[in-house]
């Protein structure tokens, strides 16, 4: 008498059962030919001796994964959560993100590829904002949510309770997260006999808040990661090694983007302020030959100023500073300055209003005019998100190779004002003359018209070497302050 066939589907249910203090089994056993990565294997292993331990299972499991870019952390979540709702019958989980954006656009997308693409696929109904078990006995309670934050509506991480079940909360890009929803959520995680799992995951990019916290004065409450993008299998070496050789090994950018290592500084500064100090006082040697760069950074309104930068190698000066000047005064001050400098390029910000300055010197027949649009897309839109970062990202590896700039305060408060992100593409991105104004900056006319010296690449134009250092406007008795 032969035994009774057992379907794959009862097969696969009574592999979930057996998993349900096993992530790392349920991993391995769900997703074909996909193994988890190292750091990926001890976190699963870890949270699943802390559910195997009687002493431990109803207790809150809190992890932390401070990391650089790349290390697979949505891909992560996606199993996670996945052996989390299935093993439990009415689990329950919320996930939110530092920004609305990386939730909807990173986050979601790669959590629902690593449901659709389980043994288990059948089992949930996959959706923009939640995920939802099959299964009409529980429609509602067995769920995860997909929540955007607020620190003034926190009602979503108030009410997690689910005594008796599991519950699983993650914050993504957890550094960008308000204290506020760290509070409330703490304060909700209180069930008794109930399997409690909040996992917070991020580069460190804020060296202080909640996120910070869990690796400095609560490190005895959560078991803390810090994983190095250069240690983990299939992150993009290459562009690792480009951010080590543009940034340095131990610069804030490297330590947060690639070492998992918070900054030294409290903010995302693109410019960090000693290499910006070293260079008003650094002397270029030997750039005579090269081509020169003028470039226009022409004022929008009343609040902002009109900058004309010189560049030629690694020697720079500020040529004059103006406010309340017409179109029609900028054009004409651009040939004033073109005809004293000679440059082999004329770099002028075309967005907004500076669209008639180029206008009126094309209408001249002026040569070597190049508009720049700080919107359009980037030479290399692997690292950069914009045109615009992509120049300061040019200006800045320039700066730490040493350059010598105007010995100017204004100068150097715009180059070490603006702070940065990434998109969901991982691409460098600078923050905007607006958020700066929200936070009581001005705009960085002065750094906007070095860092589009760098817009355009011209070969030099024949000229003759000087033998004695130039001078231009602005660095004898003529006052370039105007």
């Amino acid at each position: 008498m032969s035994a009774t066939a057992v379907s794959p589907e009862v097969m696969l249910m009574e592999l979930a059962a057996d998993c349900s203090k096993d992530p790392l089994g349920f991993a391995r056993g769900f997703w074909l030919n996909s193994e988890p990565r190292k750091w990926q294997t001890e976190i699963l292993e870890y949270v699943g001796q802390w559910l195997s331990n009687p002493e431990t299972r109803y207790q809150p499991c809190k992890v932390a994964v401070s990391s650089g870019h790349g290390i697979g952390k949505s891909a992560f979540m996606g199993m996670f959560l996945h052996w989390a709702m299935s093993t439990t019958a009415g689990c329950k989980a919320v996930v939110t993100a530092g920004t609305g954006t990386q939730l909807a656009t990173k986050t979601v997308p790669e959590v629902s590829k690593w449901f659709r693409s389980s043994l288990g696929a059948s089992w949930f109904d996959v959706r923009a904002t939640s995920i939802r078990a099959l299964d009409s006995s529980m429609p509602e309670s067995w769920r995860t949510d997909f929540v955007t934050w607020s620190d003034h509506n926190t009602e979503a991480f108030a009410g997690l309770h689910n005594e008796g079940r599991r519950i699983v909360l993650i914050f993504d890009e957890a550094s960008a997260i308000a204290d506020k929803v760290w509070e409330v959520a703490e304060g909700a995680l209180t069930d008794e006999g109930t399997e409690i799992i909040w996992l917070a995951f991020g580069n460190p990019t804020q060296n202080t808040g909640r996120f910070r916290e869990c690796f400095g004065r609560f490190k005895h409450r959560w078991k803390t990661f810090q994983i190095d993008s250069r240690t983990v299998e299939g992150t993009n070496k290459e562009q690792i090694d480009k951010w080590i050789v543009d940034y340095g090994e131990d610069s804030d950018f490297v330590r947060v983007r690639v070492r998992g290592e918070f900054p030294r500084a409290g903010s995302a500064q693109f410019i960090p302020s000693d290499v910006v100090a070293a260079c008003r006082k650094h002397r270029a040697e030997g750039y005579e030959a090269l081509p020169k760069v003028l470039s226009v950074d022409v004022a929008r309104f009343g609040d902002d100023q009109t900058v004309f930068q010189l560049r030629q190698g690694r020697y720079s000066a500020i040529l004059g500073k103006y406010r309340g000047k017409d179109t029609q005064w900028t054009a004409a001050q651009t040939i004033k300055f073109k005809e004293e400098c000679q440059p082999d390029a004329v770099v002028i910000d075309a967005d907004g209003i500076g669209a008639g300055v180029v206008d009126t010197l094309k209408n001249l027949r002026h040569k070597d005019i190049y508009e720049f649009h700080g919107g359009q897309s980037p030479d290399d839109p692997n690292a950069y998100y914009n045109k615009r970062a992509e120049v300061w990202g040019l200006m800045r590896a320039w700066l730490v190779a040493g350059a010598e700039i105007s010995d100017d305060p204004e100068l150097e408060t715009d180059l070490t004002a603006p702070e940065y992100g990434f998109s969901s593409k991982q691409q460098i991105q600078l923050e905007r003359k607006e958020d700066m104004k929200k936070r009581g900056l001005s705009s960085p006319d002065c750094g906007d018209a070095l860092a589009m010296t760098f817009a355009v690449k011209i070969a030099p134009k024949a000229r003759v070497p000087q033998v004695n250092r130039p001078t231009y406007p602005g660095q004898g008795g003529d006052s370039w302050m105007a």
